[in-house]
């Protein structure tokens, strides 16, 4: 009776040992959380507010169309309410009014103005658009697929337009989610426009040919299915929507729910109190980062009455000052300078906060974001030390030993999913079958068979007549057997008969003309939008490029002739006729057409209205998915996203009513991602970001700055507004004479910790003689890739110069990474590396460096950091150089040293005449002409030259660098050209010239001199060979004291004029020699990717069309005035071939270059006081 009971009220019983005794304890199944649907039913309730609370997610035809002049300045075509970089709002409706229409206007309006663009030119193809456009002509439709999210078409399309092949893989052409706009090949936009999302790209289908993809539709009464119809698609390739539309749709939910935090966002009133939950209980525990000097702990202490005087803390006291703010403010807002140890703070901020919530075990999850994937997953893993239960939501986790097997999608695999009585996603999934059963047999005329129209479905279509059926088989049958042919075949399709020679068979797919094509530029950008790619997939695992679902082919293989001169009117009237065999056959195949074009209409009528249902039925399948998922997350601690994903989830997020919400980056990203974090339940906002570094990116320039102000986070409007927030203080990244460089920016706001004044924590670079930062000057002219990407091929060449000259002076390349502000320049060192990792002179065997924009670096370091500025001309340009956000995370990264390469003289003159200043105290500070700036004063260095100063550390001899046909002379060799004279460990005198390696390392082929325990005089072999008699031809070995039997492969190098052999480091060897090293080396699986990128790019080519005109450019290269990079690299860079005296140059033998673990490549054991 009382198990009964018990089911009834949906529990159940399980019995376990207590104390000895057996016990009942009830557990309570899943609970259906009905706020997620909540949430939606309430987004469609009317409010004032503006007609921008209406707008659909997906913008309309209408809208897209609706841009005549082509213009780069949006407040031509649109009126904006520009974004308040300082002061208050009006009202909460006019704040989030002028976000929502600031935010679409920026997303909508590059492919608004790219269709403007392809209808004034309908002809013209990707050249005639500078590339920013992708147009892609005989688009079919080949399929549709009944998928978890709705209805998704697969189409065909030919590249002819774009003119080249792609690299799908590298490539953000058609990437998921992003927008594309359709319209018929006999229109060009001039009426017709079909809006639609990409819904999956899988490599496989692209690399056919024709490629094909599959899209969303967005609105269903605009679906297609006639696969004989013929479509041009286009897309935008500057811009990338799916990352915006969340955020829109969240905003309008926002004017239909409470807005916490407003009186601080909207009112900008600058009193901040405590959150809510702490006034009630304000006595978390902070022993877990506080400490005092009797080992007291602070258990029990009222945060809002006192603070621990002068606690034991890793913290120092900036950061300890900005822990109270995060813990005691509802809104807390903090600074962090470059290496303050922003991560660090926000860490033991949730360390601490996570204690409340594990005695108060139904607190709801404290929630992070991050701008980016990277920081997401680098927060995670610090917080999986101390918290186990904690989720990551959507995206890709490039952490796969932590973070990754605590994604959504592992962790809901690993749980088993119990019925949740009353969720929408069992009764959605089961109409989605049934209807996915329905189109199979809605869409059978379209199914790729090879028999024309079945005359039994135009009957009870209601376009024949059974009497006209009756005629048409009867006929057939009998025109069948008089020609003595298969009477069966005639039963089955009366059209192949009746239509004759009338009738075409279409071919299933079109060939691409790609012939004589090659291969587009490789866009290595990619990989940041493959990130916001991932975050909108249209599934949670790492499979999101298949779309799942029933899939049905479509195709249309028969056709007839069309006749000249006969209209519509005049098919009707023959239809009239009830004997089919009566009707002319000149005439037949217009009937034929006409009756093929009105099955496609009443099937086209009933799809869309299943559609329509179908994808219905999907928005509450996802709903039901949420519910189920809010199960799994309302018992984690911690939850953690991008800031794209507080409003992808928001209503998931919503749901679980969160608290506390924390932002990391928050200075790198637009407002609006930031104030949809303010759920209703919101008591506690946590924005940790700087500033001064990289500001939020906007899709259309003329948004950023004066007028719009789009650009301006929320961080920074706060701090505008003269907000309460702490900045931390000392950094612990750079080297002071490297840090001071940010004297400009920062002033005195950030100083020093003593880590980065220690030398066995930050040593000397190696080579450099002490010169750990330098500003190389010169006026070598900048160029454009096809992207219209700046990049400078003589610096280029400069820095894979310096690059190997670090190499072979002991250097990890995962220990340096190249900085440029431009992709272009970026696309070039890669290609350069590809090319010296295909040369036989391959110093990149172990890896290479990291080479990276400047944009994508914000929050990254390494030991040495090479700047590339690019940017070299006569117009006085230096584009992104004068960003001063972007300058400043390009003068921050490096721990050891920094090296600038550029025109010194055009950032002075730029800045001289437009009255800026950051370059120009950069240059003074580096030259060594500003140090009144340092407490304690560091001596004057001059640091900017047009030579580069590089010192052997072995001899102590200088040489300067001037241009990359320098590096020859020292980089073959180590240091310096001069003869080492050092004695090897056998005994004998070195005679190569100076080398990196130490003398372990050297096989020596003087000869040996040892007496023979045969007592037949002394070996004649090579000194690092086994010693062996020639008269008994019994070998034998050295003794074990030798150190040259210890010799294992061997490698040619050149020695004294002649072949000779060095010895080869085993991988353990080369490990102990490390353990002493003063440079650690970092687990970073990033070089990996690198490699990758490099490895697909062709080789490099020079031009000489004028620098900055790419015409002169393109037709430089039409002239084939270009010349391959191998052999100047080969003999600039790193020496020529057949140097005597080169390290390099040696071997032909497999153990070539800077080696690997297992003693496949040479080896070179390194001094420890320069590296691991």
């Amino acid at each position: 009776m009382n198990e009964n009971l018990a089911e009834r009220f949906g529990r159940r019983r399980q019995a376990v040992r207590q104390d000895g005794e057996k016990a009942l304890i009830w557990i309570q199944p899943p609970q259906l959380n009905r706020k997620i649907r909540e949430y939606y039913d309430d987004s469609k309730k009317t409010v004032d507010g503006g007609p921008w609370l209406d707008r659909p997610e997906i913008p309309t035809s209408a809208e897209i169309l609706d841009t005549d002049v082509i213009s780069s300045n949006s407040s031509d075509i649109v009126e904006l309410v520009p974004n308040m970089p300082k002061g208050a709002w009006e009202s909460k409706e006019t704040y989030l009014g002028a976000q929502y229409e600031l935010l679409r206007e920026d997303a909508l309006q590059p492919l608004r103005f790219a269709v403007a663009r392809v209808r004034v030119t309908p002809e013209g193809n990707e050249e005639t658009f500078n590339g920013t456009i992708g147009i892609y002509e005989k688009v079919h439709i080949c399929g549709m697929t009944c998928g978890n999210k709705g209805i998704a078409l697969r189409i065909t399309f030919s590249l002819s337009r774009v003119g080249k092949k792609i690299r799908w893989d590298q490539s953000k052409r058609l990437l998921t989610g992003g927008l594309v706009v359709l319209t018929p090949a006999n229109d060009m936009f001039q009426k017709t426009a079909i809006v639609a999302t990409v819904a999956a790209r899988p490599l496989p289908m692209l690399d056919q040919n024709p490629p094909e993809i599959d899209i969303y539709i967005a609105r269903p009464e605009e679906m297609e299915i006639d696969p004989a119809a013929e479509w041009v698609m286009v897309e935008d390739r500057t811009s990338f929507f799916e990352g915006s539309k969340h955020t829109l749709v969240a905003l309008q939910k926002m004017m239909r729910e409470p807005f916490p935090l407003s009186e601080h966002l909207v009112d900008a009133k600058t009193k901040i109190d405590a959150p809510e939950y702490l006034r009630q209980q304000p006595r978390p525990d902070l022993t877990p980062v506080l400490r005092n000097n009797r080992h007291q702990t602070y258990e029990n202490i009222d945060m809002l009455k006192q603070w621990p005087a002068q606690p034991a803390s890793d913290m120092d006291d900036s950061q300890l000052i900005a822990l109270r703010r995060i813990l005691t403010k509802r809104l807390a807002i903090i600074q962090g300078p470059p290496g303050t140890g922003k991560t660090y703070v926000s860490e033991q901020a949730i360390k601490v906060m996570l204690t409340d919530r594990k005695e108060n075990d139904g607190e709801p999850p404290i929630i992070i974001a991050c701008q980016t994937n990277h920081a997401v997953d680098q927060l995670l893993r610090k917080i999986a030390e101390f918290e186990p239960e904690f989720v990551r939501l959507g995206g890709r986790s490039k952490d796969k030993e932590v973070v990754k097997k605590r994604t959504l999608y592992e962790v809901r695999n690993l749980t088993s999913e119990e019925p949740l009585a009353g969720s929408l996603k069992g009764n959605a999934n089961k109409k989605m079958k049934d209807l996915a059963k329905e189109f199979g047999v809605i869409l059978t005329p379209l199914k790729p068979e090879k028999t024309p129209l079945d005359f039994a479905m135009l009957e009870k279509l209601g376009l024949l007549s059974i009497k006209q059926a009756n005629t048409l088989e009867d006929g057939a049958s009998k025109w069948v057997q008089a020609k003595l042919s298969n009477p069966q075949e005639a039963r089955n399709s009366p059209f192949n008969v009746w239509l004759g020679k009338a009738l075409i068979s279409v071919p299933l797919k079109q060939q691409s003309e790609e012939f004589g094509f090659d291969f587009e530029e490789a866009d290595l950008a990619f990989e940041e939008v493959k990130a916001a790619e991932a975050e909108n997939a249209a599934k949670d695992d790492d499979d999101f490029e298949t779309l799942y679902g029933l899939h049905l082919p479509l195709a249309d293989n028969f056709t007839a002739r069309k006749v000249t001169g006969v209209t519509e009117a005049k098919v009707k009237e023959m239809m009239k006729e009830q004997d089919m065999w009566k009707i002319p056959e000149a005439m037949r195949g217009e009937v034929y057409r006409y009756l093929q074009r009105e099955t496609k209409k009443h099937i086209l009528t009933v799809f869309r209205e299943k559609a329509k249902v179908y994808n219905e039925q999907a928005a509450k399948r996802q709903i039901g998915a949420w519910e189920h998922d809010e199960n799994i997350l309302k018992k984690q601690k911690v939850i953690g996203m991008t800031t794209t994903g507080l409003s992808k989830y928001r209503a998931l997020i919503s749901a679980l009513q969160p608290k506390i919400i924390l932002i990391e980056e928050a200075a790198e990203t637009l407002e609006a991602p930031v104030t949809v974090a303010c759920v209703p339940s919101l008591q506690h906002l946590i924005l940790v970001g700087d500033h001064k570094q990289l500001r939020p990116h906007v899709q259309v320039k003329a948004h950023e700055d004066r007028p719009f102000y789009l650009n301006v986070s929320l961080f920074e409007r706060l701090v505008n507004n003269k907000m309460e927030y702490d900045t931390l203080a000392k950094q612990r990244r750079m080297i002071p004479e490297v840090r001071r460089i940010l004297y400009p920016i920062y002033g005195k706001l950030i100083e020093d910790h003593p880590s980065v004044l220690d030398p066995d924590r930050r040593p000397n670079v190696p080579g450099m003689g002490g010169v750990n930062s330098f500003f190389f000057t010169h006026q070598w002219p900048e160029a454009r890739d096809d992207y219209m990407s700046c990049y400078n091929p003589d610096e280029a060449l400069m820095i894979m110069g310096f690059v190997g000259y670090l190499l072979v002076n002991g250097m990890k390349p995962q220990d340096i990474t190249i900085l440029t502000f431009y992709n272009g320049q970026r696309k070039r060192i890669l290609s350069l590396v590809n090319e010296i990792r295909r040369s036989e002179n391959n110093i990149f065997a172990e890896g290479i460096p990291i080479i990276v924009t400047v944009d994508s670096y914000q929050g990254e370091e390494n030991k040495v950091v090479l700047l590339s500025l690019v940017r070299s001309n006569s117009n006085d340009q230096i584009g992104f150089l004068s960003n001063q956000n972007r300058v400043c995370v390009a003068l921050s990264r490096a721990q050891c040293g920094f090296y600038i390469f550029g025109n010194g003289m055009l950032l002075h003159t730029h800045e001289e005449r437009n009255q800026k200043n950051i370059w120009r105290e950069v240059l003074l500070i580096i030259a060594g002409k500003k140090n009144k700036i340092e407490r304690p004063k560091i001596e004057p260095l001059n640091r900017l030259d047009e030579n580069l100063p590089v010192r052997c550390s072995n001899h102590n001899k200088e040489s300067n660098i001037h241009e990359p046909a320098d590096w020859q002379t020292i980089t073959s060799a180590g240091g310096c050209n001069q003869k080492c004279d050092g004695i090897l460990p056998c005994g004998h005198s070195c005679v190569i010239a100076c080398h990196p390696f130490s003398h372990d390392s050297i096989f020596c082929q003087q000869t040996c001199g040892k007496k023979l325990p045969c007592g037949h005089g002394t070996c004649q072999n090579d000194c690092g060979s086994m010693c062996s008699c020639k008269t008994c031809s019994n070998k034998a070995r050295a003794s074990a004291q030798s150190a040259n039997t210890a010799s294992q492969t061997k490698t040619l190098i050149p020695f004294d004029g002649t072949e000779r052999l060095m010895k080869v480091k085993t991988s353990s060897e080369t490990e102990d020699s490390s353990k002493s090293s003063a440079w650690r080396s970092f687990a970073d699986e990033e070089p990996k990717r690198y490699e990758e990128e490099a490895a697909s790019l062709p080789p490099p080519k020079i031009s000489r069309g004028t620098p900055g005109n790419p015409k002169n450019q393109q037709k430089a290269e039409a002239r084939d005035e270009t010349e391959e990079v191998t052999p100047k690299l080969k003999q600039m860079a790193f020496g020529s071939d057949g140097a005597a005296d080169s390290v390099s140059a040696a071997s032909s033998s497999t153990t070539k270059g800077l080696g690997n673990a297992e003693g496949k490549k040479r080896v070179y054991k390194q001094e420890p006081s320069l590296l691991d």
